[in-house]
């Protein structure tokens, strides 16, 4: 069953997440299948990102705690926050599952 992970960026941080946005993002498209969505949390103008939103299709905790350990803005320590909640899919990508 996936797990949603939700993280929230230290206070002050936006020049670290900037500086590791190009390794991140290659380790997204590296474990894509593992991914059912993700992406950065914006402000409302869309132009600051806060934190980020992932939705991994693995069956433990253990696994999506280790795939965020392994995501270069956690190993740099960007994230102050992280929320790791198991997800039931009900409807993704226009197909409901209920």
């Amino acid at each position: 069953m996936p797990y949603l992970i939700e993280t929230w960026d230290k206070q002050g941080s936006e020049q670290l997440r900037q500086n590791n946005r190009p390794a991140h993002l290659d380790f997204l498209r590296e474990n894509a299948s593992k991914l059912l969505a993700c992406g950065a949390k914006l402000d409302d103008a869309g132009a600051n990102a806060s934190g980020s939103v992932y939705i991994v299709d693995v069956e433990t905790r253990d696994e999506a705690e280790a795939f965020l350990a392994q995501d270069p803005f956690s190993q740099v320590g960007l994230p102050e926050k992280v929320m790791i909640t198991r997800w039931r899919k009900a409807v993704l990508d226009g197909k409901a599952f209920v």
